[in-house]
């Protein structure tokens, strides 16, 4: 049976660039991208930035798929903490922990993050922002006036938002229920300028299972090359495969040696 992957993106962004993962991956991987409300196909919806409204939206569909067979969650950025809320979510409601946790470019909830900004900052300060990550269009593109001002930049302010409420969840969460028993695999991005490897380090405490750290080719958006996806394929079928050994074998029915 296939390993269904659950992916998340970054701030500002649709699930578009999921588009050639399966392709990428390998054999045995169904890449399922799961978009946010407010953007793609669900652009005429409202967006949420706080964990209730995240939970509202998507733990019911993901909490059904949880029992139908195999699967992991990856989340880029704000989408590693999508992921992560999901994860803590589903197991809080009984439902078949994923076989991984992927989470790609993110700090862990208690370490500084530089991949945030606080609430009542600037529309130029947010352009500044965001040029550090090299996510900010140049020249005419990014004046007041244009597209991308007008429909990425109030989707990006509230993601950023949203990335906050659950960096502050996750933390409570912690403290009240300890690590997930799920393995991680944390993905960093060689030249990544804001999320480096002790920022990844940390994501130790967050599991009791196994923490695996690797590093690709890119910067803070190295979801967009091949070399993720293709190490996600491979980690989904290792983690898979784990998990079947680990299951108890099936009990013989009753009256039978």
């Amino acid at each position: 049976m296939d390993v269904r992957l659950y992916c998340f993106a970054h701030a500002g962004a649709g699930v578009s660039g999921f588009g050639r993962w399966q392709h990428h991956c390998g054999p045995g991987i169904d890449i399922v991208p799961l978009p946010l409300p407010g953007r793609g196909s669900r652009r005429r919806e409202p967006r949420t930035t706080d964990r209730d409204g995240l939970l509202a939206d998507l733990l019911g569909p993901l909490a059904d798929a949880a029992g139908q067979g195999p699967y992991a969650l990856y989340g880029h950025s704000l989408g590693a903490m999508v992921a992560y809320t999901l994860t803590r979510a589903l197991l809080d409601a009984g439902r078949p922990a994923p076989a991984l946790l992927a989470l790609g470019a993110c700090p862990a909830p208690h370490t500084p993050a530089r991949t945030t900004a606080p609430d009542d900052i600037s529309d130029t300060q947010l352009l500044s922002f965001v040029g550090t990550l090299d996510a900010a269009p140049g020249g005419p593109l990014a004046g007041g006036g244009s597209i991308w001002h007008r429909t990425v930049l109030p989707v990006l302010r509230d993601d950023l938002t949203l990335a906050r409420a659950l960096r502050a969840a996750a933390v409570d969460d912690d403290a009240a229920r300890g690590p997930l028993p799920v393995p991680v695999l944390a993905v960093g991005g060689r030249e990544d300028p804001v999320v480096g490897p002790a920022a990844l380090d940390g994501w130790q405490q967050w599991t009791s299972d196994r923490l695996v750290r690797r590093t690709v080719p890119g910067d803070h958006f190295f979801v967009h090359r091949p070399e993720l996806p293709r190490l996600l394929g491979q980690a989904c079928r290792a983690a898979h495969r784990a998990a079947q050994r680990a299951a108890p074998a099936p009990r013989p029915a009753a009256g039978h040696p």
